[in-house]
């Protein structure tokens, strides 16, 4: 039996901006946004009525990036800290007090940030582990692919990767998708006692059994090849429902993640935007890497999960 393959929609992003951009925008607390390409893509998702951005920082550095960059950022609210500690704090503060529904990452490190948003009094952690999910618009794959987690849990253990499947799984159905699919990766196919992977993928589908965790549908472990394509499944007699149809690709850790996640980027001409969960809000991590479309898609993202919420 061969599989005939569907041919590719590669504006998969620019979708879900279009969809976001006919919501209302939301509220979003930007983070020290003192440099061009943050600031830059605050103005860019406002001007799309992605978000409303509350710019948090030091005022005078924000004020001398938007002459220097030709910004009109005088419709926005500007709330002035003294450095940027004081402004991941004071992000979340207004997340806390209900005045913003989006934290956005400035110009700060992705720890820094992070750990503002994970202190035990200041903060605006829940019960679940912070997680990162990229969406990619690959070329030749039949809908959004999402990989996770590349960029927050280096060495995630069982109850982590639970966290973390979870968050993807709910981030999934806030986009539309009813059931979504999750490919749990490994090397191979079988459970090996050596490859503690395998061991892992085994747990989490049980776990999905015992409704440990819900709302998705869970296979693994699977290699790469035949989570992604369903002749690579048929070829190696594995009968799945996941197989060549995955939504979420789930890593073993941070480091498969992310170079599994550039390698779709730099050799598949993939298009990609993410954020961060499971925090009371979803959080905008933007890269300086990111070109418009990303910045804008990452809002979007962000913007979906809001109004998902709301229904």
């Amino acid at each position: 039996m061969v599989i005939q393959e569907k041919p590719p929609l590669h504006d998969q992003l620019e979708f879900f901006i279009e969809q976001a951009e006919k919501a209302r925008p939301i509220r979003t607390a930007v983070a020290h946004p003192v440099d061009g390409n943050s600031l830059i893509g605050a103005v860019e998702a406002a001007e799309h009525d992605l978000i409303i951005p509350t710019l948090v920082g030091p005022e005078a550095k924000i004020k001398a990036v938007a002459e220097e960059q030709n910004l009109d950022i005088s419709n926005f609210e500007l709330i002035n800290t003294e450095h940027s500690h004081a402004a991941a704090e004071l992000a979340c503060e207004l997340i806390k007090r209900g005045e913003a529904e989006v934290l956005m990452k400035g110009h700060l490190g992705t720890s820094e940030l992070l750990r503002a948003v994970v202190h035990k009094t200041k903060g605006i952690r829940t019960e679940r582990r912070l997680s990162h999910v990229f969406v990619f618009d690959v070329p030749n794959y039949h809908k959004p692919l999402i990989i996770t987690d590349a960029a927050i849990n280096i060495s995630p253990d069982l109850y982590c990767k639970k966290d973390i499947t979870q968050n993807a799984i709910d981030f999934c159905r806030a986009l539309g998708v009813q059931t979504p699919k999750v490919a749990i990766l490994s090397a191979v196919e079988k459970v090996k006692p050596n490859i503690q992977s395998t061991i892992d993928a085994a747990a989490l589908c049980k776990m999905a059994d015992r409704s440990q965790i819900t709302g998705g549908l869970l296979d693994g472990p699977l290699a790469f090849d035949n989570a992604i394509s369903q002749q690579a499944a048929i070829d190696k007699h594995i009968v799945s429902e996941v197989s060549g149809d995955a939504d979420i690709l789930l890593a073993p850790d941070l480091e498969s993640a992310n170079m599994i996640a550039k390698q779709l980027i730099y050799l598949a001409n993939a298009k990609s935007a993410g954020i961060a969960l499971g925090a009371k809000v979803p959080i905008i991590l933007t890269s300086r890497a990111d070109k418009k479309l990303a910045r804008l898609a990452s809002c979007a993202l962000a913007s979906h999960m809001v109004h998902h919420k709301e229904k």
